[in-house]
């Protein structure tokens, strides 16, 4: 005798299990902690194949961050002390005749920002503020945060600060450096900027971007291609961000935030920077830099050149045109003169 199935039963159980699995999947999400991925990395370089363009200026160490500070027209470079727990240090390089000078961080620090002769610093349990010009430092606790490891800084229009911890959490701060928001989503902040005063958080783990209004409200979030390590914004207000696992530069634009262009860049693209007129992203499997046009709506290469072993870092001068490729083994600091010339 065939089985007589009862279409209303079958889809009242139907729609019992739909329930079930969406209470499950919808319960408490923030519980648990964020999956993640092994971060990407920078390729380790080889060799260098030939000559880096421009001239290169020795500099030892193992810098992580460098800005280029017009105020006191110096690139400004942060490299970390011999052990964990050791001060780290701030080299200002010009680029003309005047000696490198350099100035001791009241411990150590793990991200580097600047605005007008200030560098802000995030590092263990709050920030150290320096004035570039007076080579003073002054370290400002973050109220309830003694044992946070802070990861990253940058600076807001506004002037407030945001800081990102290891534990993955973005600290919004105000004017007299009172916490004002702790939005605390994420695996691990791995790199900020600002357009305006929205932030935009780099997860690596991740691999996403997620941009926060000034009031700590999350906007939008999204996954950045398939190993995101580095971000910065451009003067035109985009966001840059290198996909090296994907091998990919990917452009976003802020409020709200959207990838605009992804474009291939081959060779574990890694370090980033912006320039009125192109977008700079450093090739490390090869000793590359190029940079691209991107007003068109796709990105177009307009020049490459050849760079110091590792560049890691990237910084430029809007004034003079001169390129920074900062080397994060110590093969020095390449400076490239009107970069985006033909």
């Amino acid at each position: 005798m065939p089985l007589r199935v009862n279409p209303a039963a079958v889809g009242v159980l139907i729609l019992t299990v739909l329930a079930l699995v969406g209470v499950s999947c919808s319960s408490k999400p923030t519980d648990a902690p964020p999956p993640t991925i092994e971060p990407a990395r920078a390729a380790i370089s080889p060799a260098v194949a030939e000559p880096p363009a421009g001239t290169v200026q020795p500099f030892t160490g193992r810098p992580t961050a460098a800005v280029f500070d017009a105020t006191v027209d110096a690139l400004v470079v942060l490299s970390p002390g011999a052990d964990p727990a050791a001060a780290s240090t701030l080299t200002l390089i010009g680029t003309g005749s005047t000696p490198p000078r350099t100035i001791t961080v009241p411990g150590p620090a793990t991200a580097l920002t600047t605005h007008d002769g200030t560098a802000y610093l995030s590092g263990h349990g709050g920030y150290v503020r320096v004035d570039l010009a007076a080579g003073t430092a002054d370290r400002i606790e973050v109220a309830d945060a003694r044992d946070t490891e802070f990861t990253a800084v940058a600076r807001r229009q506004d002037g407030g600060l945001a800081l990102g911890s290891a534990d993955g959490a973005v600290y919004l701060l105000g004017a007299s450096n009172e916490v004002e928001h702790r939005v605390g989503i994420f695996a691990r902040v791995d790199a900020l900027t600002t357009v305006g005063d929205t932030t935009v958080v780099l997860d690596r783990g991740q691999t996403s971007v997620t941009s926060v209004d000034a009031d700590g409200r999350t906007q939008q979030a999204l996954r950045a291609g398939e190993g995101a390590t580095t971000m910065v914004a451009d003067p035109a207000g985009r966001v840059l961000v290198a996909d090296t696992r994907g091998d990919e530069l990917l452009v976003f634009g802020v409020d709200p935030l959207i990838m605009r262009q992804r474009y291939p860049v081959p060779a574990a693209p890694y370090g980033l920077t912006g320039s009125p007129e192109l977008a700079w992203v450093s090739q490390t499997a090869t000793n590359v830099v190029v940079g691209y046009d991107l007003a068109t709506g796709i990105p177009v290469e307009k020049v490459r050149y050849p760079t110091v072993q590792q560049p890691d870092i990237l910084a430029f001068d809007d004034a003079t045109g001169v390129l920074f490729v900062v080397s994060g083994t110590g093969a020095g600091v390449q400076m490239i003169e009107s970069a985006g010339a033909p």
